[in-house]
């Protein structure tokens, strides 16, 4: 069965065009990948790392999104050069039980990230409109039927809609640094990475958090099936333009990724840090605080509707990636409806039953316990991504060079034992 088979090699590639018109015919499944790197789940971070510690921890973010560039290339690799995504590709490869497995940690990590999602965008509404949490997180879930719709449509729309609301959230965090002012020479030297990050406990606690939540294991899966919407020809030749394509694409949206997240960490460092107001790490103090701060009601307004963008887009993706690995893992195929609606629910009832029962700070440690989540379930992902694309029995002429294969598994392992680190520190304290 093909990857996603109702959109499956829909978009039409103009065969003997030049390069412009074949880049913006690939363009599009990057930018689904990268709202996954932007999402609530990483605004904690990028804030606490800002207001506690200026600029400083830019390098953390870049060096970051380079191993996620890395990682979405092989991840796209596999897509075209097997015709199979990574949860095919595993259910290929490994017993009934072990890809039996790896399925259910998938869909809990993908719960995990959707309740990020969820809770995000009923913070937002919540600064935005005054609307009670609860209500908020019930609201979140009309997007399936927005997916619904436009997938119908053809899968065009979704990324139509998926890139407008990262201008969106882009162009929010442009206006928002034109009022906070930072020091440009001083956001210069922010992305030189310094020995005193692993000296400092504090400093190396937040740095492996924004490390530990930048690759979203799901967006693995879902970058290997989207890129097989496009329609390719099975020729060697047509798949490594396809894979050189899809890898600038996605390099590219990325790099809004890397924008996005520099800006809210520059935005707390130039508005929080100096200020008394260092131990600023909630979305909702920084909203309240940002408006004062910088003398314009609009800067907390566009911080909140960048909220609510965020949180919205990466819930779109992530019903897909649902859809992805319930067929890829167990090929089992339900209703696109029924398969979204149960995602949104095991996001949604946690959710609520936390806001009903402790509020808005129950929300905070919600928010950290899904990025911990998420951190366990990263090395199954990585490890198969790496494994898979570095098989010449899987890959044929496109597998992983020897530089590829090495840099891989190094960024595979430096993640993995993050991760671990991380997680020691989140149970056990720092």
């Amino acid at each position: 069965m093909k990857s996603l088979p109702e959109v499956h090699g829909s978009v039409p590639i103009p065969h003997g065009a030049g390069f412009w018109r074949k880049m913006m015919a690939f363009a599009g499944p990057g930018y689904l990948v990268a709202v996954g790197y932007m999402d609530p789940g990483n605004w904690a971070t990028d804030i606490a790392g800002g207001a506690r510690f200026g600029y400083t921890l830019l390098s953390v973010v870049m060096i970051s999104n380079l191993m996620a560039i890395l990682l979405q290339a092989l991840s796209a690799r596999l897509g075209i050069a097997s015709g199979r995504d990574l949860a095919q590709a595993c259910r290929d490869s490994y017993s009934r039980t072990t890809t039996i497995g790896l399925w259910l940690l998938c869909e809990i990590a993908i719960a995990a990230c959707d309740l990020a999602e969820v809770v995000g965008a009923a913070i937002a509404l919540n600064l935005l409109f005054g609307l009670p949490l609860v209500w908020g997180v019930c609201l979140t879930a009309l997007d399936v039927l927005i997916v619904l719709y436009l997938q119908h449509r053809g899968f065009r729309y979704v990324e139509a809609l998926v890139i407008g609301l990262i201008l969106a959230i882009a162009g929010s965090f442009a206006v928002e640094l034109w009022f906070a002012q930072p020091d440009l020479g001083a956001v210069a030297s922010g992305f030189i990475p310094r020995a005193e990050i692993l000296t400092n406990p504090q400093m190396l606690y937040i740095a492996i958090g924004i490390l530990g939540a930048t690759v979203m294991p799901h967006n693995l899966y879902l970058h290997s099936s989207i890129v097989q919407t496009r329609k390719y020809l099975d020729t060697h030749e047509s798949k490594a333009e396809a894979i050189r394509f899809a890898s600038i694409d996605s390099a590219v949206a990325l790099m809004s990724a890397l924008f996005i997240n520099a800006a809210i960490l520059i935005m707390a460092a130039a508005t929080f840090h100096g200020t008394g107001h260092q131990d600023v790490a909630d979305i909702s103090d920084a909203y309240q605080l940002l408006s004062p701060l910088l003398g314009t009601t609009m800067a907390g307004v566009l911080f909140a509707v960048a909220l609510l963008c965020s949180g919205q887009n990466a819930t779109l993706t992530g019903t897909l990636a649902g859809q992805i690995v319930m067929e890829g893992f167990i090929n089992l195929r339900l209703r696109p409806w029924l398969r979204r609606l149960i995602t949104r629910l095991i996001a949604i009832i946690p959710a609520i039953i936390v806001t009903v029962l402790y509020g808005e700070r129950g929300t905070g440690p919600l928010l950290i316990l899904s990025q911990v989540i998420l951190s366990l379930q990263l090395p199954f992902a990585v490890f198969p991504l790496v494994s898979f694309t570095s098989n010449p029995a899987k890959m044929g002429a496109f597998v992983n060079p020897l530089w590829v294969k090495l840099l891989a598994w190094t960024v595979a392992v430096v993640i993995a034992a993050l991760n671990v680190w991380l997680l020691y520190q989140t149970f056990f304290g720092v």
